[in-house]
């Protein structure tokens, strides 16, 4: 990966964490809308991008990694936050008052109930706590995907025969065939959490990433060409498309890898503009992108100080600091939206940067 450093792709994966963040932050419909159309299959096809073919020679190597860098850090923040679960009752972050915005609410784990959720997140990356954690399928379900496109893509071409674009094109048109039978009869992937959606999505946009590495010096890159792609996920929040969530449609088969790719190329073109500027709000971005995982795991618990500050503003109960992921309550959220934004990005990364400095200071003092 170190050989493949590419900032542009750090500052596309920083815009990616910043328009998750705010699409969590529960603001108009038509910001959510756009956001959700591609901000999550950026983040697949960025994966699939870095993904080398020396992978199919050394796979073992490829799998061990990959659950280094997704299954271990999973694990042991999900173990984390469902020790501080009953904790968070206790000092009031969560309650049995409110909930999420259908009314669902989280409740205290018993030591049967929270080891029954240990064994769920360390066999099946699951039972995280849905609350807090929410955002942690993510690592799942690149996890799943990277290791199924590896194995369809020895099953393709393990000896290295074919030109390197066929196999990901292979893959992808499995993916549509099944994804399609997947939404039009129901199928659930038993062995795999929430039924294997985001998986069969994943895979398709991890072989984008790795065919548009291929033929990324024929992609245009005119200003017009932008604007076309903008107009694409315009019209597609104007129509109610769906992103990656759980309750897909048949139409989602021609739309969402559509907007998915649109959405990466329009964020690539701009980050190879804003690329060519080597100043402080480079490097600002540049340290995002190579810090999503740390805003992954934090920018829901970090929307409470924002939560905090509007309960006060407004007087309201102040139970409402267990709603998720934002206080809901259309009266009084215009522009709290923006702060959640900010507070899920900078409270992360601030917490990253004291933890990295005490580290430094440690290593020194000894």
């Amino acid at each position: 990966m170190a050989a493949e450093r590419n900032t542009s792709m750090s500052i596309v994966k920083a815009v990616a964490i910043i328009l998750m963040v705010m699409g969590h932050a529960e603001g108009p419909w038509w910001v959510t809308n756009f956001i959700y159309l591609f901000h999550m299959p950026v983040f697949f096809i960025a994966a699939g991008y870095f993904f080398k073919r020396s992978a199919i020679d050394q796979p073992w190597q490829f799998v061990t990694r990959r659950f280094r860098k997704l299954y271990v850090p999973m694990v042991a923040w999900s173990i984390v936050f469902l020790l501080l679960h009953n904790l968070f009752f206790k000092i009031g972050l969560l309650n049995e008052t409110y909930g999420n915005l259908q009314g669902g609410v989280t409740h205290p784990y018993t030591f049967s109930s929270g080891l029954q959720r240990l064994v769920h997140i360390v066999t099946a990356m699951a039972g995280y706590d849905e609350f807090l954690a929410g955002a942690f399928w993510f690592f799942r379900a690149l996890l799943v995907s990277s290791i199924v496109f590896l194995v369809l893509y020895l099953l393709i071409d393990k000896k290295g025969k074919r030109p390197t674009w066929v196999p990901p094109v292979v893959i992808i048109c499995i993916m549509l065939v099944f994804t399609f039978l997947k939404i039009q009869f129901g199928l659930k992937v038993v062995t795999v959490v929430q039924g294997g959606i985001r998986e069969c999505w994943g895979i398709i946009f991890f072989a984008i990433g790795v065919l548009y590495r291929h033929f990324k010096e024929r992609v245009p890159r005119w200003w017009w060409t932008n604007l076309i792609y903008l107009g694409v996920l315009v019209t597609g929040t104007l129509l109610r498309w769906h992103g990656m969530n759980l309750t897909p449609k048949v139409i989602d088969i021609a739309t969402l890898p559509l907007t998915g790719i649109c959405g990466f190329i329009l964020l690539h073109n701009l980050a190879l503009a804003f690329d060519r500027y080597r100043n402080d709000l480079h490097r600002l971005a540049v340290y995002i992108g190579d810090n999503t995982l740390i805003i992954f795991v934090l920018h829901i618990i970090s929307f409470k100080a924002v939560a905090a500050l509007q309960i006060a503003v407004y007087g309201m109960d102040w139970q409402r600091i267990g709603s998720h992921m934002v206080v809901h309550d259309p009266t009084t959220a215009a522009g709290f939206f923006i702060l959640y934004t900010i507070a899920g990005v900078a409270i992360p990364l601030a917490l990253n940067a004291a933890w990295h400095k005490l580290k430094e200071c440690t290593m020194h003092n000894a």
